[in-house]
């Protein structure tokens, strides 16, 4: 029996024909170049499949912890000393998890206890501000997962670079906690808490390939209603595709351009990833990459 507890020693080479561009795995983790048995794919391949729709479907249904999220944040040695804790935990209009996913409005708006709540926590104006300039709202989404494995190292790595800076003096509300939460649940809580900008790290759709990928969406001066075109994405946060370092200077690098220009969404562009850009900003040459210049 020790020969067959290797799933390798289980698949003959001779009844798998294999793709000649199968080399082009070692690129991605999408599924391509799988082979095939007669006419149909192998058997290993299919069970990976099968398997990948079982986490993916689990991912929807798993509920946010948040009893363990707060515990997770509170132990954190960056976020133990600051107002961002303790969080407010607060929920959406959904009651529980099929109600959310059959009805996406209810996800959208924060419940009338949750509302009041947050009203009644704003602190009173003081002569230097009136108001938070930034509340981070982290949601479940369509995947706790995500949540539960990448929120707390996205939000540490931002909370250090919005400390180390030294041109703007962040007031950071408190962290929110949703459950039953979708994008716009994050435009309810930036109204209450009266932010300048609101940032939601929002568990992403489920793939086949990614059941934990998380979002983050920004928005300047948010309120209920707000349209999709006012928002800034930054998609794929997990390990295996936009990383922690990453996804955290792109979200600060947003928050520093939506403070200055007191914008969001498509009028905000992302210039973090294409030095092309940068220096096509920097340079007063009229040409592009379709006129190309005489040498």
């Amino acid at each position: 029996m020790s020969k067959y507890s290797d799933k390798s020693a289980l698949i003959c080479p001779t009844l798998v024909t294999q793709n000649p561009w199968q080399e082009l795995n070692q690129f991605t983790s999408a599924r391509i170049a799988l082979g095939r048995a007669g006419n149909s794919i192998p058997t290993d391949k299919l069970l990976a499949f099968q398997l990948d729709h079982a986490r993916a479907i689990d991912a929807v249904h798993n509920a946010l912890e948040t009893k363990a999220l707060v515990a997770q944040f509170s132990t954190n040695q960056t976020l133990a000393n600051s107002a961002l804790l303790p969080p407010y935990v607060v929920t959406s209009k959904a009651r529980d998890r099929m109600i959310y996913l059959q009805r996406p409005d209810l996800g959208r708006q924060l419940n009338d206890d949750a509302w009041q709540q947050l009203q009644s926590s704003v602190p009173k104006a003081t002569a230097h501000k009136t108001h938070y300039d930034l509340v981070i709202v982290v949601a479940d989404g369509l995947s706790a997962s995500a949540i539960h494995h990448h929120a707390l190292a996205v939000i540490e790595r931002l909370v250090n670079l919005l400390f180390a800076d030294k041109t703007h003096d962040w007031s950071v509300a408190p962290l929110t906690f949703v459950t039953q939460g979708r994008v716009a649940i994050g435009d309810d809580v930036g109204e209450c808490l009266n932010a300048d900008i609101t940032m939601i790290l929002i568990g992403e759709r489920p793939g086949l390939t990614s059941p934990d990928s998380m979002g983050i969406y920004l928005t300047w001066a948010a309120k209920r209603g707000a349209k999709d075109s006012q928002r800034n994405c930054i998609s794929n946060i997990r390990p295996e595709g936009l990383n922690y370092d990453d996804a955290s200077q792109k979200a600060f690098y947003l928050l520093k351009e939506s403070q200055t220009l007191k914008l969001s969404g498509v009028g905000l562009k992302d210039r973090t990833s294409s030095s092309d850009v940068e220096a096509s900003i920097s340079s007063n040459s009229p040409s592009h990459f379709l006129t190309p210049t005489e040498k």
